[in-house]
């Protein structure tokens, strides 16, 4: 699809958007007017340059916002991207909470997505925490000793995966909730498969 040029898919997805419409529509008119092209990725409006994802419009019950995927790389000078939560390595967004916000904003918000745009043609990439730099909790070691068939198929995991797990299996203050987390998803691990892929 060419830049600038709307997508059939957006343009659906727009029509059955119940909240956050108009926010949507006035950011995608923001983002398409920097030359970059549109479609639905993630079950969002996702906008790339060249093949590339720069930034995606989602929305939440508090707010909307733009998410650009290398935003930790961004020089932010106006101090308006925030960190979704402590795990997220790459992304950072921008919110907002009202038509008239991102009006007001609309020349900073062109500025970032030209930074972005600039970043990505770089070929600057985001350096990642290693899987070895998330904790391994005790009952996941635990579970490593006793069956290294296990240990051997949660190496073989992309490292997204790994990172994933290693969270969710680290997230509950109770050894047994950790170790029930463990049993549930052994399987999934075996088999491949990551904790938020369709099984």
């Amino acid at each position: 699809m060419a830049k600038n040029e709307t997508n059939p898919k957006v343009d659906e997805y727009l029509g059955k958007a119940k909240r956050w419409k108009t926010e949507f529509e006035t950011l995608r008119a923001i983002v398409l007017d920097c030359g970059l092209s549109e479609d639905i990725k993630w079950k969002n409006i996702c906008f790339m340059h060249e093949g590339r994802n720069i930034v995606l419009i989602h929305g939440f019950k508090e707010y909307c916002a733009l998410l650009f995927m290398k935003g930790v790389l961004l020089k932010d000078p106006s101090g308006i991207l925030i960190q979704q939560t402590e795990n997220v390595q790459a992304a950072r967004q921008i919110r907002f909470k009202n038509l008239e916000e991102i009006k007001e904003m609309e020349s900073i918000i062109k500025a970032y997505i030209h930074e972005a745009i600039e970043v990505e043609k770089s070929g600057v990439e985001v350096e990642m925490k290693k899987e070895t730099e998330f904790t391994v909790p005790e009952e996941l070691q635990n579970r490593f000793e006793e069956q290294p068939a296990f240990k051997e198929a949660f190496e073989k995991l992309t490292p997204g995966r790994q990172r994933a797990y290693l969270l969710f299996f680290s997230a509950p203050k109770q050894s047994k909730t950790r170790d029930s987390r463990i049993d549930k998803y052994m399987d999934r691990i075996f088999d491949g498969i990551g904790l938020n892929d369709r099984y």
